[in-house]
């Protein structure tokens, strides 16, 4: 997994819950914390820092994941505001996950593995997204959604009729969206 994410991470525990907090919870999972944006480190350690987190905070770990993901979005933006800039709303920005923007990340950050999703988008209110990563990162994924809808001022609603977690073959996130 590479540092960028270590790096949201560090910045979205560090405004809610304070610097401290981040220095403890690298503390209590016996990392070293220096996590370079191009580097590449194994997910486990991010998992090991979000379990800490959920204990640490009382919130259920799938809650922090999904909660991650909609705090980094706006993080994201501000440094690749070009990923954003050519959307209007959320609907034409998840249609361009596959072709352009995960393309565009491992240009930017080589070797890096980046999920891959099965997008539908023959309902006029909603889109599907059938998540498929060896992570099972897809409530992180959850929360990116949530936060695309935030940046591009709409209102969403995800669920997940199906996810590999419940036993299902696949994941599946549909996210209903405004027509137009």
């Amino acid at each position: 997994m590479k540092g960028v994410i270590f790096n949201l991470l560090e910045q979205v525990v560090g405004d809610e819950f304070g610097e401290e907090t981040w220095d403890t919870l690298l503390s209590q999972a016996n990392l070293s914390g220096a996590y370079t944006s191009v580097g590449s480190y194994p997910h486990e350690e991010l998992v090991a820092l979000v379990v800490l987190a959920s204990e640490a905070t009382g919130r259920p770990v799938d809650d922090l994941v999904r909660w991650f993901g909609r705090q980094a979005l706006p993080l994201l933006y501000n440094r690749y505001p070009a990923f954003f800039d050519t959307h209007q709303n959320t609907r034409s920005f998840l249609l361009t996950l596959n072709d352009v923007i995960h393309p565009e990340v491992r240009k930017l950050f080589p070797g890096a593995y980046a999920p891959t999703f099965e997008v539908d988008s023959n309902d006029p209110h909603a889109v599907s997204l059938s998540y498929e990563s060896h992570r099972g990162l897809c409530l992180f994924a959850e929360g990116l959604i949530e936060g695309a809808a935030d940046h591009f001022g709409e209102t969403t609603l995800v669920d997940q009729p199906e996810c590999v977690k419940r036993g299902d073959a696949r994941c599946l996130l549909r996210a209903k969206l405004p027509v137009g």
